[in-house]
């Protein structure tokens, strides 16, 4: 039996995009409904929080120093420590009912990140996926989506893959991916989760290639492998797990934060820890997290 444990009763309004800084040893992560970022120390508990002068949906690290950031306005740069802020590529700016959510730096240095709608609006396929290239511009990748998720790369960083967390859509596709350029190509189903309870959510990848999604509203989190069948189902305490993330000096730690507010289902009563930070050990290694080039 896998021992999870709630190790922040953080009460998160919309917990998401946990990342490990393997350098500080710390546990990254966003309440993008509260606007806030945080800094988790899984020695001491210890959670530093800041608020920035815009809510972040997700996020990666520089190489330089510093955050690559997807916010309401765009993208941009943030300096955790020093709580500054500095927009570089708006997108969607003057679209108060967009904003950004999930993203992650891939291996070839670019940031990729998508739109959902703010507040999420069934049947809305207005949203988009972008990339965010070290030079500062920004790239289209795909229109269409409802609410953009579940962004992973393969261990070769060949497969690139992206889910559709809307109800009428749930769906995660591959894409064929170029490291150098951050290019995409021959999208296809890997798998859809209208038979599954929940929606595909946040997701990672680890070191055997098998792709963790948390599964909204479906209290669990899957394992599927390469081919895109369901290997392992873990049950978790909260009915909306948001995102799953590899940690820890050895990467054998699976975080993963939650949702405790909103959503598209209404939320059961009786989740003591919901918007809380889970951790537990899936038997399993993930990967380091890429650094963008910028």
């Amino acid at each position: 039996m896998i021992d999870m444990k709630c190790v922040l009763d953080a009460g998160a309004r919309v917990g998401e995009c946990p990342m490990w800084h393997a350098a500080q040893r710390r546990l990254y992560w966003v309440d993008s409904g509260a606007g806030t970022i945080h800094r988790f120390d899984p020695v001491t508990g210890t959670n530093e929080t800041r608020t920035p002068p815009e809510a972040i949906g997700s996020f990666g690290f520089r190489q330089s120093s510093g955050l690559v950031v997807a916010a309401r306005s765009g993208f941009g740069f943030y300096d955790f420590d020093a709580d500054a802020y500095e927009l570089v590529a708006p997108v969607r700016a003057d679209e108060p009912k967009v904003m950004f959510n999930d993203g992650r730096v891939g291996p070839g240095g670019q940031f990729f990140a998508g739109t959902m709608g703010s507040p999420i609006r069934l049947g809305d396929h207005g949203q988009a996926l972008y990339r965010f290239d070290p030079d500062g511009s920004v790239t289209l990748l795909v229109d269409g989506i409802g609410t953009s998720n579940g962004l992973a790369f393969s261990p070769d960083g060949k497969t690139l893959y992206h889910s559709d967390s809307l109800p009428d859509v749930q769906a995660i596709w591959a894409w064929d991916h170029e490291p150098a350029t951050g290019a995409i190509a021959n999208q296809r189903v890997f798998a859809t989760t209208h038979d599954e309870p929940g929606r595909p959510d946040g997701a990672t990848v680890d070191a055997e290639g098998f792709y963790w999604s948390a599964h909204v509203d479906g209290w669990a989190l899957l394992r599927y492998a390469p081919d895109g069948t369901i290997a392992e189902r873990i049950a978790m305490p909260v009915q909306k797990p948001s995102m799953p993330a590899f940690a820890g000096d050895k990467l054998d730690v699976l975080y993963v934060t939650s949702i405790g507010q909103g959503g598209t289902a209404p939320m059961t009563e009786g989740q003591p820890h919901k918007g809380g930070l889970f951790s537990l050990r899936p038997g399993t290694t993930g990967l380091p997290e890429p650094r963008f080039a910028g």
